[in-house]
């Protein structure tokens, strides 16, 4: 299972990477950061299909898209002075917040499976 949240947590940085790099290529038309949209992109799917293995569709793809929204949130926050509120700072939390309860219904799930 560690395995599974390994791969995890290398699909989100991968794909965060990706992410950022879109911003560098402007509109793919900058040829270098364009190809690491493409690599990171690339890679962040492979290693979420690898985390699929072990790790549930659902928790895995609500911790994919939820840490990775949030944390490209806060780069662009920090790296490039997007706006940022009380409003952003909610929206942060309830996205975070809604990992932490996607997770912990899961392992009740298990435990009660575990458990009959």
């Amino acid at each position: 299972m560690m395995k599974g949240y390994f791969a995890l947590g290398t699909a989100i940085i991968t794909e965060i990477f990706g992410t950022t790099m879109l911003k560098f290529s402007e509109g793919f038309t900058i040829l270098f950061p364009s190809i690491g949209v493409i690599c990171g992109f690339g890679l962040a799917f492979y290693f979420l299909s690898v985390s699929l293995r072990t790790v549930p569709l659902s928790l895995a793809y609500a911790i994919w898209s939820g840490v990775g929204t949030a944390l490209t949130a806060v780069i662009g926050i920090l790296a490039w002075g997007e706006p940022f509120s009380a409003a952003a700072l909610a929206g942060i939390v309830l996205i975070i917040g809604g990992v932490v309860l996607l997770n912990a219904s899961d392992r009740q799930d298990q435990a009660i499976t575990t458990s009959d």
